[in-house]
């Protein structure tokens, strides 16, 4: 080997060696970086002529595991949907009240079913007619409250739609504008990998909004498909189309045209939670909480509402009230109609005619609703009446409840534990879905950089390094005694 080639391979290593020593630097200073995919030197033997001339450096590859990534970022969208969906059972359960609290709906109920019995013991006691009437007007606010808090619940959805499709939109341009540049860099032979790293943070930022499958394309493109079969990107990024109300009522549906629902570049898409083409991550989630699980608890509220007024406005029950008026509970003050059932719960009020703050007076619990003048302070048969209405078995008109008749306690029961069960069942399913991701990170994890193997690397580099320094700096002495001789 003469001393010019030795010299020409030595400075090559040196360069190489230079270049290996910058990207572990790279790996280990981003290490905890999300989407950073670990980097390789490239290189190969430089032939000059027949004869070895060093080393070439060829380029930089990115690792990763692209059928692992796929699989984590399914598992992050369901993850993220099944959170969603437990924290709205969570918060449906949490307004009913649990068993244990002194504000629940039973407690309400037994509060009323308690002061009907103590006041027709003392039916001429005025305090204890107020006391029913107070618990009347909890249990109906408390109704109220949980009916309002279920379309509050419809209203949050309404605007976390609108945030995550801008989101989404946002992303996807992004992630097409990374494509060009990737594509504009992939033959230029610069290294391009800080481009793919944005990209891949770009699509996590959205990969629980939207399930996604990503798929190759030429020269270091990708194109994005959800796991439903909408194209969101391929060349031009689609758009999705959203216009939110602001505030919602139980009337609003988006099968009415009350609420918005959701566009592809233009063209209405179902939203189905289970089978539509987002299905699978928050954004259908969230469509489902407002369209499909806040519907069915206000459909309960709503039927315990009716199973409520109807019992007190029974035939015969109260003989001064005339036919057809409305009994102690009412529809915003009015006899409720079974054509406009839907948001009962929140305009279920107490008869004015029993409230003294509404121009009536409480005696007329004790002798009716449509008594013009006060009666026997004695008489407590209709007291008695009430409170067998309230504990009475009866079947439900409404609410796709199991058939059977029941007491107003039992049926407010079912409510409330078929809340608790929902809501267990949804934590259960989001905490599998939790350990699933959990696990595909950590695998993600060990397939990036592990530091104390790029230290190792580091140690090989530093040496390779040191002799090629070693072999440039003998090949000077020679020169230089040559120079002397």
């Amino acid at each position: 080997m003469s001393i010019t080639s030795g010299l020409s391979s030595a400075l090559s290593g040196l360069n190489a060696a230079a270049r290996a020593a910058e990207i572990v630097s790279s790996n280990i200073a981003n290490a905890m970086t999300d989407g950073y995919g670990r980097r390789e030197l490239q290189v190969s033997a430089r032939t000059v002529g027949g004869s070895g001339q060093g080393v070439s450096v060829i380029g930089v590859t990115r690792r990763s595991d692209p059928v692992l990534l796929g699989d984590r970022r399914l598992a992050q969208a369901g993850s993220g949907a099944r959170d969603v969906t437990a924290a709205f059972l969570k918060r449906v359960e949490t307004t009913l009240g649990t068993v244990d609290s002194a504000t629940s709906l039973g407690s309400r109920i037994s509060d009323f079913d308690t002061a009907l019995i103590e006041a027709s013991s003392r039916p001429e006691s005025e305090a204890r007619l107020s006391q029913v009437l107070g618990s009347a007007k909890a249990l109906a606010a408390h109704l109220a409250a949980a009916g309002n808090d279920v379309q509050q619940a419809r209203a949050s959805a309404d605007d976390q739609i609108e945030t995550q499709v801008a989101q989404v939109n946002t992303a996807l341009a992004r992630i097409a504008d990374l494509n060009g540049l990737i594509r504009a860099t992939s033959g230029s032979g610069r290294d391009n990998s800080a481009l793919i790293d944005q990209r891949q943070q770009a699509i996590d930022s959205i990969a629980k909004i939207i399930p996604l499958r990503e798929v190759p394309r030429d020269k270091g493109e990708i194109a994005l498909f959800t796991t439903g079969g909408a194209v969101v990107l391929d060349g031009l990024p689609a758009r999705l189309g959203f216009t939110p109300v602001g505030v919602v009522v139980a009337a609003m549906t988006q099968g009415s045209g009350a609420l918005s629902g959701l566009t592809l570049n233009g063209k209405a898409i179902s939203t189905a939670a289970e089978d539509g083409p987002i299905s699978g991550g928050t954004l259908a989630a969230q469509f489902a909480i407002r369209d499909d699980l806040a519907p069915q608890a206000q459909g309960k509220l709503d039927a315990v509402a009716r199973d409520l007024v109807e019992r007190f406005a029974a035939s015969g029950l109260d003989g001064t009230r005339a036919a057809g008026a409305a009994g102690l509970f009412t529809d915003a003050g009015a006899a409720f109609d079974v054509a406009n059932e839907t948001g009962l719960a929140q305009r279920l009020t107490v008869n004015a005619a029993v409230d003294a703050a509404q121009g009536g007076a409480v005696w007329r619990l004790r002798d009716g609703l449509g008594a013009t003048a006060p009666g026997s302070a004695g008489n407590a048969q209709l007291l008695k009446d009430l409170q067998t209405a309230l504990s009475a078995p009866r079947t439900p008109a409404s609410g796709g409840f199991m058939t059977g008749a029941r007491s107003f306690s039992t049926l407010a029961a079912d409510v409330v534990s078929g809340a608790a069960t929902a809501r267990v069942m949804a934590e259960n399913e989001a905490s599998f879905s939790s350990a699933r991701l959990e696990t595909l990170q950590t695998m993600e994890l060990e397939h990036g950089v592990d530091t104390d193997e790029e230290l190792q690397s580091l140690l090989v580099i530093e040496q390779a390094y040191a002799a090629n320094a070693k072999v440039i700096s003998t090949i000077g002495e020679m020169m230089q005694k040559l120079l002397e001789m």
